[in-house]
């Protein structure tokens, strides 16, 4: 079964860079510590945090994980070490709210994509919650070059 997350408040930039990774993180602001430990308690997921008193919360024991660096690259490799990272999840998950990609028919997307985008690329993937359109161009590889910066 797949290791699922919850990052905390302080670590929005982790979970998007780990959904890129393929990681299934939920991530909402606003939420406070103790609905977020139950919340992810219910749902089977791991905590990610830099908050040392909710560490010490009861609920967080044995169900949260402190994120020691302040560093981007430094809390992406210590996930990365703690929990694997497979290949083939990578670039799967909606970076804007989780959920999993569906590949679509190009002609599924020409009207939600600028023309020069469409003339261009051939495989795109929607997600199903939100409605964001992802495509493979020049930003998608300055980001995986940026996660093997980040990784080492």
């Amino acid at each position: 079964m797949e290791t699922r997350f919850f990052a905390d408040a302080m670590l929005g930039k982790l979970a998007r860079w780990m959904r890129t990774l393929g990681y299934d993180v939920l991530y909402e602001t606003g939420i406070d510590d103790t609905e977020l430990l139950l919340k992810a308690a219910e749902e089977g997921r791991i905590v990610l945090t830099r908050d040392t008193l909710l560490m010490k919360r009861r609920l967080a024991k044995g169900r949260a994980v402190f994120i020691e660096s302040g560093d981007l690259s430094g809390q992406l490799r210590q996930v990365a070490e703690m929990f694997p990272i497979e290949k083939d999840k990578l670039l799967t998950r909606c970076l804007r709210c989780n959920a999993l990609l569906s590949r679509v028919a190009k002609e599924a997307v020409k009207e939600k994509v600028p023309s020069y985008v469409f003339s261009t690329q051939n495989e795109f993937s929607i997600c199903p919650a939100c409605n964001r359109v992802y495509w493979g161009a020049t930003h998608r590889e300055r980001m995986l070059e940026e996660l093997k910066r980040m990784l080492g």
